[in-house]
């Protein structure tokens, strides 16, 4: 029987769907390379063609999350007929929905990057995601800029910034992610909420918009995300 050729862009996805499948059965930590090797009945030069270390799967895997994000949200970033606070107010509100229906898949991803030490990995993966969102982010400032709704020197420049912006809820969601099973939860998830809210009202001030134009978050989303939900 003839040996069935795959294209490497296949190989490399049943590699990621072997490790997506393992880090949510088993944990990122208790995963091996070699657990991925035998889930996807592939060589270890085969794995070693596409990656270099599990850290660089579980940054491959946080890059193809956030494009099946986009994905879902590109309609909205073609929909006729919104100006861009509208259009933006609405691709945040999805994103949101969207990373609670995927609330157990973020969990298992937060556990790893929000441990102590593995800060430059949290870097990693943000940098990944962040290059997906960026253009998305950037067309709807530009948009803005045309229609005179935002206010901004350099769109591209702004994008990057904001997206940067991101980065310092850091310590705020690894609070969250580490009290997710414990009594202090309910509170370190509405602190997380809370500095969310600023977090929107920094968007406003850099998009030269009054406070309160942008909806980043609303009450209850970080305990939606962080914390599983309790059986009835």
């Amino acid at each position: 029987m003839p040996r069935i050729v795959k294209h490497p862009q296949e190989r490399r996805k049943e590699l990621l769907d072997a490790a997506r499948d393992l880090f949510f059965e088993r944990g990122y930590e208790a995963t091996t390379v070699n657990d991925i090797i035998a889930r996807a009945g592939m060589s270890k030069g085969g794995f070693y063609h596409h990656f270099a270390s599990k850290e660089d799967v579980l940054e491959a895997l946080a890059e193809a999350m956030a494009r099946e994000s986009l994905a879902q949200l590109q309609a909205i970033l073609d929909e006729p007929g919104l100006d861009a606070l509208t259009r933006l107010n609405a691709f945040l509100s999805r994103a949101r929905r969207l990373k609670v229906e995927q609330a157990p898949a973020i969990r298992a991803m937060f556990y790893v990057i929000f441990r102590p030490g593995n800060l430059v990995l949290y870097h990693r993966l943000n940098a990944a995601v962040g290059a997906v969102t960026l253009p998305a982010l950037a067309r709807i400032i530009a948009q803005g800029q045309e229609e005179g709704i935002f206010d901004v020197p350099d769109v591209q420049a702004v994008a990057e910034i904001i997206l940067t912006l991101g980065a310092s809820t850091h310590d705020a969601v690894a609070r969250a992610v580490n009290a997710a099973d414990t009594l202090e939860g309910e509170a370190a998830a509405a602190a997380l909420d809370e500095r969310l809210r600023m977090h929107g009202i920094a968007l406003d001030r850099i998009l030269g918009l009054p406070d309160g134009s942008i909806r980043f978050v609303e009450n209850g989303f970080a305990k939606a995300l962080m914390m599983p939900a309790q059986a009835p």
